[in-house]
């Protein structure tokens, strides 16, 4: 169903926050807002639980102007309590080919588990791609105010396609959606107005960035790191990339934009550090720049918190999330850490599937 004219859509898309109606004063559209909803061709797995909707809705950007995401809205075919978790997804690549919502290929199967538990547990699933994934402009990978953000505002577009769902909500995220739900929850006060979060899951969350990035360059998974300064690059424009990576580095960019995450760390895999980065190393100053975008707890969360680790994460080590339970309990915030004993990155979200969706609904 179109929610607003096709002209209206397109000046919208061009410029979110245009005039609404053609007489009075100028208003500006709300983040949450669903610009378009269709019937969402969903997985076979979660097609039997869930009726979908794809959306477009208005978010915000870290410096508060209005942008929009895409993304899914699951709905349970039976059982439903009317309250909403977000599944906030790990990472899928940079560009608009690799928003689950639209391209299944990237609906990693680990997701597709957790969203099924949680759907049989009653609750409506809102799936944001995030900014810049299926949407307008770039998309800005790991920064963690612009996940937060749209987080949120799924929340806001489930509601505004069902007003019997309450206030009520918690987040579910891995990888780089586990990130993403941190930021949420620290963003929760100020900016998801009369939502009540109750809790925040976040498995395998990136997080302390300083403590890894030194040493990604000439690893198999140094693709994270052209990503993630280009994540940095999509909202700071003192920032180019072209000046830390390396020719050779240089020379396989354009998979950015032609692949999605397993392309990219294929595309990067054999390079040397020298290869990668000028000199071998990121420089500190960099570092320190990304770290800054990137790490969650840098103020408190708003809600408690269930991390969720594997001891054989090969993609984000598991002493990171020992890091940030202290750096959250330091607030003040209860913070559990669940580990997960020889679990990989993806492998601790299945094991843990039906763990983390028992500790949501213990948390309504």
């Amino acid at each position: 169903m179109k929610r607003i004219s096709r002209l209206l859509l397109a000046t919208l898309i061009a410029a979110v926050g245009a005039v609404v109606g053609t007489t009075g004063p100028a208003v500006a559209l709300a983040p949450g807002f669903v610009l378009t909803s269709s019937t969402a061709s969903l997985p076979t797995e979660l097609s039997g639980l869930a009726n979908g909707k794809r959306i477009q809705y208005v978010t915000t950007t870290i410096n508060g102007s209005t942008t929009t995401s895409t993304g899914l809205v699951l709905t349970p075919k039976t059982g439903k309590n009317n309250k909403t978790v977000v599944w906030a997804h790990g990472t899928t690549g940079l560009a608009d080919q690799c928003a689950p919502s639209a391209n299944q290929s990237v609906f990693w199967p680990e997701a597709r588990i957790a969203i099924a538990e949680l759907l049989s547990r009653g609750f409506t699933v809102a799936a944001p791609d995030y900014p810049g994934l299926g949407s307008v402009g770039a998309h800005p990978y790991l920064v963690g105010a612009s996940e937060g953000r749209s987080i949120i505002d799924s929340v806001k577009a489930a509601r505004s396609l069902d007003s019997a769902l309450t206030v009520n909500y918690a987040v579910d995220g891995h990888s780089q959606g586990g990130q993403g739900a941190i930021f949420a929850s620290q963003l929760a006060p100020s900016y998801d107005g009369n939502l009540v979060l109750k809790g925040t899951a976040t498995i395998a969350p990136v997080s302390n960035t300083q403590e890894i990035i030194p040493y990604i360059a000439g690893t198999p998974v140094q693709g994270y790191l052209p990503m993630a300064m280009y994540g940095v690059a999509a909202v700071d424009a003192t920032f180019n990339p072209l000046t830390v990576l390396a020719a050779p580095a240089k020379a396989k960019l354009g998979v950015l934009q032609t692949g999605c995450l397993y392309e990219i760390l294929d595309a990067f895999e054999d390079l040397t550090a020298e290869q990668m980065v000028v000199g071998g190393e990121v420089p500190p100053a960099v570092v320190t720049k990304m770290a800054s975008y990137e790490n969650p707890a840098q103020t408190a969360p708003s809600a408690p918190v269930l991390i969720v680790h594997g001891t054989d994460d090969e993609a984000v080590p598991y002493f990171l999330s020992e890091i940030l339970q202290d750096q959250i309990q330091a607030y003040g915030v209860s913070a559990e850490l669940e580990t997960i004993p020889g679990a990989s990155h993806d492998q601790a979200v299945i094991d843990s599937a039906d763990l983390v969706a028992d500790w949501i609904v213990a948390r309504f």
